[in-house]
């Protein structure tokens, strides 16, 4: 079957929008809304029409544009259970474990607390394309705002076993600084040093450094690496947990 179509677009100062859409339903779905006039403008440039929003957590850099759209469209809005009352004009709540359907597609829900505490990852299985808002990042995490460092790293785990062909599409364009402060863990990681060159590449060149893959963030994202002896020896602590480790990069990244 026809797969499904992803469309990603700058909102704002530095994050993503993205839409999806299912041609042989006609669905079409933002992943959050950073920004009603990008989202708008997105849509009709597709000539789509906006079905659903699909929210990551509560961030009003994600959400502020859900009113105007929702207004506009009549689209459905299903966010995190454990924020529904922090998304505006919410319709439908998910968690751990649940599964949604969109179209010919279907969603799995991954509990993501980190960044906020009731934070949620959308994976889909076919055509193998996570949406982790602001937990992981292309070489990056995201700041651990409301969860404990602990709960970042299960979350981080969790993404990380996912198959290593899936894409990874995450809610800013961080990349470029994140490789240079990977570099500072891991600087003679040879991957991690290809990627660096190539995301100065494309940023010269004014393109996103968005999707990354699962296998891609595996090999050369400090984050996701914590439970590797080499990682752990870089950073002095070669005996201790990997959640303990996490900790540590993340607040040498949180100074940087």
């Amino acid at each position: 079957m026809q797969g499904l179509e992803i469309r990603l677009f700058p909102c704002l100062s530095d994050n993503y929008g993205v839409l999806i859409h299912d041609s042989q339903s006609n669905l079409t779905a933002s992943i959050d809304a950073p920004e009603e006039e990008a989202v708008e403008t997105a849509l009709q440039e597709n000539g789509w029409t906006l079905t659903h929003i699909l929210v990551t957590h509560h961030h009003a850099d994600h959400t502020q544009g859900i009113a105007g759209l929702k207004a506009k469209y009549g689209c459905t809005v299903v966010g995190p259970r454990a924020e529904a009352d922090k998304i505006p004009g919410i319709d439908e709540s998910l968690g751990e474990g649940d599964t949604y359907a969109f179209g010919r597609f279907e969603a799995k829900i991954f509990d993501t607390p980190g960044h906020t505490s009731g934070h949620i990852s959308w994976w889909f299985p076919e055509p193998s394309v996570v949406f982790a808002g602001d937990t992981l990042f292309a070489l990056g995490c995201g700041r651990v705002f409301e969860g404990s460092m602990e709960e970042m790293w299960t979350s981080l785990e969790k993404l990380g076993r996912l198959p290593r062909e899936t894409l990874l599409y995450c809610g800013h364009e961080y990349t470029q600084a994140n490789a240079k402060f990977a570099l500072t863990i891991e600087p003679d990681n040879i991957h991690l040093q290809a990627r660096a060159g190539e995301i100065d590449r494309k940023r010269a060149n004014g393109e996103p450094t968005i999707p990354s893959s699962i296998g891609a963030e595996l090999q050369s994202n400090p984050f996701l690496r914590a439970d590797r002896d080499e990682v752990k020896m870089a950073v002095g602590m070669p005996n201790a947990s990997a959640a303990d480790v996490f900790a540590e990069i993340r607040g040498r990244k949180d100074r940087f």
